[in-house]
């Protein structure tokens, strides 16, 4: 059975949240005003709409920003959940006010695209990241996105996609075509940094081992680095034959050591290799035999 919340800890939760769905909007609306903007570099979505329609209309871009979402908003409150609505709009909300209080001030700015390329798609995607990690959104296209590919099939990311190549393309023809590759290059830079916020930095590596010698194997890896190792049971399909697998995870700075263990002991053994963005609980020996 789950165990409730306190209240205090439930407190602490939603000031938690309310924190970073607070401090990644502002770190976007920072990379837009000071990078990206000024240098008529777009982001995609409904940022990258509203950039555009700021630039020729001349309207307040966090003003743009809040209105184009509001449709979303609805969208989601049917399809998604009334948590996910709430949190998003208190993040849309905040990146609106954000990017007003920035523009008022005249931040200063670089001139040099690529600088602004590259350190505005980094401060952007860890803002974007930091409110998705916390069940937020600042972009309403990917709620469209999520209905329509229940609705229509493809995935979310072609949707997303999509959508974005005729915005790169609008900002082609408003801000140069030189701008707008400017603009895909700080996206991919975003997107990837924006898995790294999400997913985790320091990724570990999850160890699968199978050997004839599994037990000697497994008892080096407790002994010398002190790993949590568990064995599972397996049937070799071309022979027939039992099999011992280990299962560990590793730290990027383990791995040499423990390919020099497996080596010594079985140079036959097959080893997979897969990475792993973010494990919790027990690591080592001793905080295994202590549960």
């Amino acid at each position: 059975m789950e165990r409730k919340k306190t209240i205090k800890e439930h407190v602490k939760s939603i000031a938690e949240k309310a924190f970073f769905l607070t401090l990644g909007p502002f770190i976007a609306a920072f990379a837009l005003e000071v990078f990206l903007v000024p240098n008529n570099i777009i982001d995609g979505g409904i940022v990258g709409i509203s950039i555009i329609l700021s630039y020729l209309t001349k309207i307040n871009l966090g003003l743009l920003i809040f209105v184009i979402n509001i449709p979303f908003f609805f969208l989601a409150f049917n399809k998604i959940g009334k948590k996910f609505v709430v949190q998003t709009f208190y993040a849309v909300g905040m990146l609106s006010l954000a990017l007003s209080i920035f523009s008022s001030h005249n931040m200063p700015s670089t001139s040099d695209f690529l600088l602004a390329t590259v350190f505005g798609g980094i401060l952007l995607g860890s803002g974007v990241g930091l409110v998705l990690k916390h069940e937020g959104s600042l972009d309403g296209t990917e709620i469209m996105s999520l209905v329509l590919s229940k609705k229509f099939g493809f995935s979310v990311g072609e949707w997303i996609m999509t959508f974005n190549v005729f915005i790169y393309a609008a900002a082609g023809f408003v801000f140069g075509w030189h701008r707008a590759m400017y603009a895909v290059l700080t996206y991919f830079i975003a997107f990837r940094v924006i898995d790294i916020v999400v997913e985790g930095f320091n990724t570990a590596k999850s160890i699968r081992i199978i050997s004839d010698k599994a037990y000697e194997i497994g008892q080096e890896l407790l002994e010398k680095l002190d790993l949590g190792v568990t064995y599972l049971n397996g049937i070799g399909a071309y022979s027939g034959k039992e099999k011992t697998i280990i299962y560990c995870v590793v730290s990027r700075l383990e791995m040499a050591k423990m390919k020099d263990i497996i080596k010594n002991i079985d140079p036959s053994a097959f080893i997979s290799v897969v990475d792993v963005h973010e494990s919790y609980g027990g690591h080592s020996r001793r905080k295994i035999d202590k549960i």
